[in-house]
């Protein structure tokens, strides 16, 4: 297995301290955040944050121009780009969609993250499904032109919270262009199936694994004490990562593991360093 850091999740870094900090610590690849960087100078006075002011994030305008700067600072310290991971969702604009995958293709990253639909209690989920569809067609279309594939990840509040909603979805695709990212933390918020049925579900769909954890626990919601998930450390949380390895073991999963750790008791250096020795740990066990 290869591990990389997907950099949402150091939002105090720019991207070279990143890198640096990925090399020292043995990273092989990483995810560069894309998205519009804040204009607004409120904003950017901030303390950094993972969703708004983050310093580790790539200009989603600037990305294809500056494409070859990219692959030559990830190159320099011996990294490869893993994945270019948008915020873009099947029915925004394919020329973004495009762009990105250009991107992609100049740095010889062989993914972007495409998502799907938001959920939208105001909609029929099968008119959401059928609008996912027709969304993915055409990114679909763009993935064949290019040779870069569409991932969709498994994510709480969307029409794909599950490996059996995803794979209900991507069904309609060609695997080699169309793909799933299974996401431990993510699963414990909203779909949760057991390890190992979840990748079997996804079969030949399953590219890529983003690995970080959550719990639950009893908080205010809307005035009321309520249990609601919470972001946790890798070592704190539900997410059972030996049983997660051994599963994927099993059905032969043996790509890239991208790490994300949105929990605030260590720094984003002290983090990635833990992070990635404990689930090395835990893959060298097995």
């Amino acid at each position: 297995m290869k591990y990389s850091l997907f950099t949402v999740s150091v939002p105090d870094m720019t991207p070279e301290q990143a890198l640096e900090k990925m090399r020292e610590y043995g990273y092989h690849g990483v995810d560069w955040r894309v998205t519009a960087l804040p204009a607004d100078p409120e904003i950017l006075k901030e303390e950094p944050s993972y969703w708004r002011n983050n310093y580790c994030t790539i200009d989603i305008e600037t990305v294809e121009e500056k494409a070859e700067e990219i692959k030559a600072l990830t190159l320099k310290y011996g990294l490869e780009v893993n994945a270019l991971a948008t915020y873009l969702n099947c029915s925004d604009s394919p020329q973004l969609i495009e762009r990105c995958m250009r991107a992609a293709k100049i740095m010889g990253c062989s993914r972007i993250r495409v998502n799907t639909l938001k959920y939208d209690q105001n909609r029929k989920y099968q008119d959401l499904l059928a609008e996912a569809i027709k969304g993915f067609s055409i990114v679909e279309d763009l993935a064949k032109k290019h040779g870069v594939k569409a991932d969709l990840e498994i994510h709480m509040g969307n029409i794909t919270p599950t490996a059996s909603a995803a794979r209900h979805l991507v069904s309609h695709f060609d695997p080699e262009y169309i793909g799933v990212i299974y996401d431990t933390g993510n699963v414990i918020y909203e779909g949760y199936e057991e390890y190992k049925m979840a990748f079997e579900i996804l079969g030949p769909y399953l590219d890529l694994v983003h690995v970080k954890n959550a719990r639950w626990s009893k908080s205010e919601v809307d005035g009321k004490l309520k249990y609601a998930p919470e972001w946790a450390p890798f070592t704190d949380g539900y997410a059972d990562f030996e049983r997660c390895f051994q599963a994927l073991k099993a059905v032969g999963y043996d790509g890239y593991i991208t790490f994300e750790d949105f929990s605030s008791a260590e720094s984003s250096a002290e983090k990635m360093k833990h992070d990635i020795s404990y689930i090395r740990g835990i893959v060298e066990s097995l």
